[in-house]
């Protein structure tokens, strides 16, 4: 006998909540943000009831505090701020949007919404520019110190003119001596045997401090 699948049983509470954005900013020298829109998604197939609260109601006025979502379509919930003082700065403020079903008194999920007065939106891109720029030195610095060791493994090692004259006498060793006859070498490159000591003496040189760097 085939049974109806049963849908189960929402639990109270842990239903997300999608709402965008997460945070409010007002700045009390620009007017246009001191109204603020929160969109509130219903991506499911059941119709959503929602109700907005605040933990400070009398600095705001939330048009359409409460309402309903009908399935896969989204509400605006307009938020005025109507305190704008400075004594307001900085306070950090909640919103809290809660949701069940239509045919339930529960809560089936919830969301925070935080929202802050700011004085100046000049002065907050100043300070976010100067947050920026000790970002970027303390990065600068951390880079610095980083390769600092590399950099003058790298400044100490053998010079070009080291290693010219290192690959000349390896040269002037393996051309051949004065009176080696059978050499198709020109006589002109044939080296005498103290010549080639001073090769080597000078290789040795070389080789010892380039493995003191």
């Amino acid at each position: 006998m085939h049974q109806q699948k049963r849908q189960p049983e929402l639990v109270e509470g842990n239903l997300p909540v999608f709402v965008f954005p997460t945070e409010l900013i007002f700045y009390a020298d620009d007017q246009s943000t001191h109204k603020q829109v929160l969109t509130l998604y219903n991506p499911y197939e059941f119709a959503l009831k929602f109700k907005v609260l605040c933990t400070t109601p009398n600095k705001y006025v939330v048009v359409d505090a409460a309402g309903a979502v009908k399935p896969q379509c989204c509400v605006d919930i307009v938020i005025r701020h109507r305190d704008v003082r400075s004594c307001h700065y900085g306070v950090i403020d909640k919103f809290r949007l809660q949701v069940s079903e239509q045919s339930q008194r529960k809560a089936l999920g919830r969301k925070e919404v935080v929202a802050t007065l700011l004085p100046s939106a000049k002065e907050q891109q100043k300070e976010e520019e100067e947050k920026r720029i000790k970002e970027h030195l303390t990065e600068s610095l951390f880079f610095e110190q980083s390769f600092q060791p590399e950099s003058k493994a790298v400044s100490s090692g053998p010079s070009l003119l080291t290693v010219f004259l290192g690959v000349v006498c390896i040269a002037a060793l393996m051309l051949p001596t004065l009176g080696d006859m059978e050499s198709l070498v020109p006589l002109y490159l044939h080296l005498s045997v103290n010549q080639k000591l001073v090769a080597a003496y000078i290789l040795g040189l070389i080789t010892m401090a380039i493995l003191r760097t």
